[in-house]
């Protein structure tokens, strides 16, 4: 029997702040409150479901460095020229973490900074990640 990710916990400054964000990128909805924290989760489904959901812990420690683990996304209804444009227009800024623009993939940052991938390929909502070729490994 092998174990499955059910939840992320993410740490926050403004768990407010990051619901709004990570939920009007991925779709997500707000599932549970719980002494300052958040759980962002898909509608409808919620913890346990097939993806997992986002506890966003509030925490008073800023930030400091890169983080070791970021979250990869892919558009699933529009290029990933329009999709980039929506998650800025939506607060993500780009950042430089040494890339050489000749990837395939921006890297971004939400608004408390931390760093996360938009990929070029686009999957549907649907999609139970059939292709095991690595998206980042091909231009």
């Amino acid at each position: 029997m092998a174990c499955r990710i059910t939840e992320l916990v993410l740490d926050a400054r403004d768990p407010e702040l990051l619901a709004r964000f990570w939920c009007e990128v991925l779709g997500y909805v707000e599932l549970e409150r719980d002494d300052g924290d958040i759980e962002i989760g898909p509608p409808d489904v919620g913890f346990g479901g097939p993806q997992p959901t986002i506890v966003l812990n509030r925490t008073d420690r800023p930030k400091t460095g890169r983080l070791r683990l970021h979250f990869d996304v892919n558009a699933t209804d529009r290029d990933q020229d329009d999709e980039l444009a929506r998650l800025l227009a939506a607060g993500a800024r780009r950042v430089d973490i040494g890339q050489t623009g000749d990837e395939p993939w921006h890297v971004l940052a939400d608004p408390e900074g931390n760093e996360f991938c938009l990929l070029r390929q686009r999957v549907t909502t649907g999609d139970g990640g059939g292709s095991r070729r690595s998206v980042r490994s091909r231009p």
